[in-house]
């Protein structure tokens, strides 16, 4: 079972680049983005094919959050250019995607890794992974600063207000959206070199965990500011892994229970914060009323008094 969670901690931090880039889509620009599912494989899919073509696991993994950006730039050109609704720009470039990736493959549905070099060969991930996912949370907080970062967060907040101060909210938008899935085609292709596999089906339902990973930490970390929430993001997506990976040590459960597991996770985690504030409003109902009865009590002990 240690192995587990040594197994759970290190998929969770390969999942944070993921859950950072829906971060950006899901409460940043509060686009409904589901090109995630595609481009996660996008990214396994070119770094797999390039690095068994003898390119360096560094420069395929480049190219993969190339190929994710472009993908999300995509989305982003449909819905701010196109005037397509943003659901179904999203789940148009999923459907692309999936040919795409097919192409991408050469035709095979899925490509192993085997005896080949990658990012993994010679160290272990769990030594070197929480200083680069640390590395790149710290990089997206600095941009989240900038007066693009803040036009960017302005876009998601409101639109109208941000375009009436001379900002191109389309351009913003676009941005977003392209380094959201940029993020995700990043963790799509250091998972690839992980596992040394790729699959075409292998994002599917990964919005759902980038979802997880986010209200879950939002909901045990809290999100008071940027930095504080995107460090909730990543303790999000461990916390995600470590809870599915203890569900399977119950007996009834099987690995093919793996996506219900997800869904009552992301059930939970989203009603989770509904019962508290139903449960702090009734306590302060009770006190409210406790302090009126005494105040009541007082008042007649006083009239009683004066009597």
């Amino acid at each position: 079972m240690y192995d587990s969670m040594l197994g759970a901690v290190e998929m969770g931090l390969l999942y944070a680049f993921m859950a950072l880039g829906v971060y950006i889509t899901f409460r940043i620009l509060d686009f409904p983005d589901l090109t995630v599912d595609g481009s996660f494989t996008t990214g396994g899919a070119i770094a797999a094919v390039m690095i068994t073509n003898c390119y360096a696991p560094w420069l395929a993994t480049l190219a993969a959050i190339a190929g994710g950006m472009l993908a999300g730039m995509c989305t982003g050109l449909l819905h701010t250019k196109g005037k397509i609704n943003g659901l179904l720009s999203g789940i148009l470039m999923m459907i692309a995607l999936y040919s795409i990736n097919l192409r991408i493959f050469g035709g095979k549905p899925n490509w192993s890794l085997m005896g080949d070099t990658t990012l993994f060969s010679s160290i272990n991930p769990l030594l070197v992974l929480p200083f680069v996912v640390l590395f790149v949370k710290i990089l997206m907080d600095l941009f989240l600063r900038t007066d693009l970062g803040l036009a960017l967060r302005a876009t998601g907040d409101n639109a109208r207000m941000i375009r009436s101060l001379g900002v191109n909210t389309d351009n913003t938008t676009i941005l977003g959206v392209s380094l959201s899935n940029g993020m995700v085609a990043l963790s799509g292709a250091l998972i690839t070199q992980y596992s040394t596999f790729a699959d075409s089906s292998m994002g599917i339902g990964m919005i759902v965990i980038g979802l997880a990973s986010v209200i879950i930490g939002e909901a045990i970390f809290g999100a008071g500011n940027v930095f504080r929430a995107t460090l909730a993001v990543v303790l999000g997506s461990i916390v995600y892994r470590i809870v599915v990976a203890l569900a399977l040590y119950v007996p009834w459960l099987r690995p093919s229970d793996l996506k219900l597991i997800t869904a009552i996770i992301v059930i939970f985690a989203l009603v989770f914060p509904s019962i508290q504030r139903f449960l702090k409003q009734k306590n302060l109902a009770r006190k409210r009323s406790v302090e009126l009865a005494e105040q009541a009590l007082s008042s007649k002990r006083g009239g009683t008094i004066d009597a």
